[in-house]
């Protein structure tokens, strides 16, 4: 009788070989495949538009509110952070040029229930990160039809019931939107985020410039009003700011050359960000102090009507966040559909979100899917209470990116690697301990809930993911040898 193998189905630690996460890649099951469009501008591009949106044009508000001035040290301790995984990425980015990102590494590098897990909790990452963008979009598009006309949209098709509304028609469109320029090709998804990464690269930029012309040292005191735990809170909530840079990693198998360009562009993304974070802040409350920028709605636009005097500076700011966000929502939905699309081509989830159209070389059916599910909560819920959940499940996701950093190294020293983390294996653990503490920042209530969507995800696994496992059946079918196994299960 034969033996069970690592590879079996009772063993939610089996592992899916690198070698083998790439030999697979690139096709579903009818053949249809995606194709290599980006180069390394485009993935710098696509990083930038899936960073910067809500989180600066929107999120500075709450982070000042938490921590005063001081919420440059925020935005510089949430980089650090980031840093740390960001160095992660760009390994196993190059390293394992797939789709599925930090997904794909969990599975090469701590087994399959890990990595199950890891993409249950990236759902929560993406479909929340989506949702509040949408509905921070809406803000500002309101802002900017206050600008142009002088007229707005009514609360009722301006927010969700939560927020005194019916429904968050703008959220809606802006997702609609992105739907179907994603379902179009990546090309010109890829062409649409160059564009609008540059546009608001340059009105950020020129925030910062109107914002220094009134910049007054005064306004930096008290520095850090709540002491370190308001700049512990503000780096919680900046931290939601650099949401989206592990999106690169999804790009895998459509950029050209990703062993080389996929490393370079994390780590230009997380370097061009945080300067540009520091130094917008420092320009908002420069010019009109802390008070003034914490806890308002469309902050950058206020900052730039006081400075000129005029509603035409705000207006314009408005615009650049309108394309700042919807850039972020596009990028974010494109990283989404593909770590489904190789989960799905693994056996976890349903097979329908593995299906490449062969005319536009695109998911088709899951990106209309993702589109929906996320358009939901954007238009009717209220999503404050679920951003520090969203935030907690990124964190343990980019600490399980650098212990599985440390996995491969030791279970695949011969891998190629066109990028190495420095200072291996403290550089690694540091990132490990500096989510762990923005994790605890986030409060036991978090924790609670982060516990229970575990449980839900853990139970999904089990009924459905562990019975359906693509590498399960395969090793299933060899013989028991070890020797055997050893190229499907390292």
């Amino acid at each position: 009788m034969p033996t069970r193998t690592p590879g079996s189905s009772a063993n939610p630690l089996r592992i899916k070989s690198p070698e083998l996460l790439v030999a697979e890649a690139g096709a579903d099951l009818a053949g249809h495949g995606l194709k290599r469009h980006m180069g390394l501008f485009q993935l710098v591009c696509f990083g930038v538009g899936a960073i910067v949106g809500t989180g600066i044009f929107v999120g500075l508000s709450d982070s000042v509110a938490q921590a005063g001035p001081a919420v440059v040290v925020s935005f510089v301790l949430a980089a650090i952070t980031c840093v740390f995984t960001a160095f992660a990425f760009a390994e196993l980015g190059g390293a394992i040029p797939v789709s599925g990102s930090s997904y794909s590494f969990a599975y090469a590098g701590l087994g399959e229930g890990t990595a199950f897990l890891v993409g249950w909790c990236l759902l929560l990452e993406y479909g929340v990160s989506v949702s509040a963008v949408a509905v921070g979009w809406s803000q500002y598009v309101n802002e900017l039809l206050g600008s142009l006309i002088g007229w707005q949209l009514p609360t009722a098709l301006s927010a969700g019931p939560g927020d005194g509304g019916v429904i968050n028609l703008p959220a809606v469109i802006v997702i609609a939107m992105a739907s179907v320029l994603l379902v179009r090709g990546v090309r010109e998804s890829a062409r649409a985020t160059a564009a609008m990464a540059v546009l608001k690269l340059a009105i950020l930029v020129a925030f910062c410039a109107i914002g220094f012309t009134a910049f007054k040292d005064g306004n930096l005191t008290p520095f850090s009003p709540a002491g370190l735990g308001g700049i512990g809170a503000g780096t919680t909530a900046a931290f939601f700011s650099y949401i989206g840079f592990d999106a690169i990693t999804t790009a895998g198998e459509e950029a050209r050359n990703p062993r080389r360009d996929i490393p370079i562009a994390i780590l230009v993304c997380i370097g061009l960000v945080t300067l540009l974070y520091c130094a917008v802040a420092l320009a908002a409350i420069g010019a009109i102090g802390g008070p003034g920028v914490g806890g308002r709605p469309a902050a950058l636009s206020y900052v730039v009507n006081q400075v000129t005097g005029s509603t035409v500076g705000g207006g314009v700011i408005a615009f650049g966040a309108v394309v700042a966000i919807a850039s972020v929502v596009l990028a974010v939905m494109y990283g989404q559909t593909r770590i489904l699309m190789s989960m799905s081509r693994d056996g976890l989830i349903p097979r329908v979100f593995e299906r490449v159209s062969p005319k536009t070389a695109t998911p088709v059916t899951g990106t209309l899917i993702v589109a929906v599910v996320f358009a939901v909560p954007a238009a009717f819920a209220s999503l404050d209470s679920v951003v520090n959940l969203c935030t907690i499940g990124t964190l343990a996701v980019m600490a399980v990116v650098n212990v599985a950093v440390i996995a491969l190294r030791r279970r695949a020293a011969g891998l190629p690697r066109t990028f190495r983390v420095p200072l291996y294996p403290v550089v690694p653990l540091l990132g490990v301990g500096f989510c762990l503490y923005l994790m605890y920042e986030t409060g036991w209530a978090t924790w609670v809930q982060f516990a229970v969507f575990l449980a839900a995800g853990f139970l999904v696994y089990v009924l459905y993911g562990r019975r359906n496992s693509r590498l399960a059946a395969a090793t299933a079918e060899v013989t028991p040898d070890a020797a055997a196994v050893e190229p499907q299960a390292v």
